[in-house]
């Protein structure tokens, strides 16, 4: 990795051949070939408007459902969660929160301030703008159940203003306004909330939290759940019942705790993981004609 300089009119950080195994929930992943850190919203919007044509573009959270290939990416990635970090409560109700914000700390932060409907955020290990392009769920909770509005930014460095009813969103997917003509990435949320008892909301985060823990894998790399709910099931059961917890190329196992996870026992590769996802959905589709689709956003070179 290497820091380079920067154009007078850019004030972030700017490093070459960038490790994206730092930059991931599970450890691994090749090089970037840029890696961006804005100082703030304005100049990540400088950084975008000036890039090369064509040039690919990634913007990354904590890396909680990214799996980067060990060839790395090519182009810019940008991360601004420690920029992107406003949180505030608006008149009636509404909760602006930018996009690098973690959705554990909203979670626990409308708790103290005495609103409700956001609990559900402390099981999602990203951050807001991750949440938002996946519409992320837990605890029966999903992302965009309560957004009203949603600020964006795009290539050319223009902000806009967007209703909730310009996206189409559906179970772990979002599809936004300009797909096909201009790429957009969210850069603040406005939720709406409910008054409520603040220390029965901080309770109920607390008990959703050691349910997660008496159930999932902690204190090992990996994203969350790997593949999507079909209607009416559990990925985890189908998976299981394939007898496949515990299944593992390299270093890459599908957890013995939740069939749903794949966790990196250390020094696996990526190559790994994605082979382990391809073949836990080939065997599920095999025994029960059932697609797994994944959740994970696989990039980089193959």
């Amino acid at each position: 990795m290497a820091v380079t300089n920067l154009t007078p009119e850019l004030r972030g950080v700017l490093k070459l051949d960038e490790a994206m195994s730092k930059h991931t929930s599970w450890r691994v992943g090749g090089t970037a070939d840029k890696y961006y850190e804005p100082a703030d919203i304005k100049d990540l919007a400088v950084y975008l408007e000036q890039l090369p044509e064509g040039e690919p573009v990634i913007m990354v959270g904590l890396g909680s459902n990214l799996l980067v290939r060990d060839r790395g990416i090519r182009g810019s990635v940008i991360c601004p969660t420690g920029m992107l970090d406003g949180f505030a409560i608006l008149e009636g109700q509404i909760l602006r929160v930018e996009a690098g914000v973690p959705c554990a700390i909203v979670a626990k932060r409308c708790a103290k301030q005495g609103f409700t409907e956001l609990e559900f955020l402390a099981g999602i290990p990203g951050t807001v703008g991750g949440a938002l392009a996946m519409n992320a769920g837990a605890f029966g909770g999903e992302t965009w159940s309560n957004v009203v509005k949603v600020e964006t930014l795009d290539r050319q460095g223009i902000f806009h203003l967007r209703d909730r009813e310009q996206y189409l969103v559906g179970y772990r997917s979002v599809i936004g306004p300009m797909v096909g003509l201009e790429e957009e990435w969210f850069v603040a949320a406005h939720f709406s909330l409910s008054v409520g008892d603040g220390e029965a909301g901080l309770s109920k985060i607390k008990q959703l939290l050691l349910k997660r823990s008496e159930t999932q894998p902690m204190g090992v790399p990996s994203c969350g759940s790997v593949f999507r709910n079909p209607e009416g099931d559990y990925a985890a059961r189908l998976i299981e019942s394939c007898g496949l917890k515990g299944f593992k190329i390299g270093n890459a196992q599908v957890s013995e705790k939740h069939a749903n996870f794949i966790i990196n026992l250390g020094n696996a590769k990526a190559i790994d993981i994605e082979q382990v996802i391809i073949t836990v959905a080939e065997k599920v589709k095999q025994q029960h004609g059932i697609q797994l689709e994944s959740e994970v956003r696989i990039v980089g070179d193959e």
